[in-house]
C-alpha cells in the first residue's frame, strides 16, 4: 500500500482521501439513523456520529491495507 498518492503534482496522504469516504459515509449513516428515529436510544448524538466516524475511517484503513496490498 502507498501511504501518498499524486494528484496533479501534489503528494496527498491516502488517510486523508480514506477521511473523506469515511465522512460522507458517516453523514449517509446519520442521516438513515436520523430517519428510523435511533437517536431517542442514543445519549449524546454528537459523540455517537464522532464514535461511527471513526469506526468508520478505522475500517476503511483496515480494509484497504487487507485488500489493495
Amino acid at each position: 500500500m502507498t501511504y501518498e498518492l499524486d494528484l496533479f503534482g501534489v503528494l496527498v496522504p491516502t488517510l486523508l482521501l480514506w477521511s473523506v469516504v469515511a465522512y460522507v459515509l458517516a453523514r449517509v449513516a446519520s442521516k438513515l439513523v436520523t430517519r428510523a428515529g435511533l437517536y431517542r436510544h442514543v445519549w449524546h448524538p454528537a459523540l455517537f456520529d464522532f464514535a461511527m466516524y471513526v469506526c468508520i475511517v478505522a475500517s476503511l484503513v483496515f480494509a484497504s491495507k487487507e485488500f489493495f496490498s
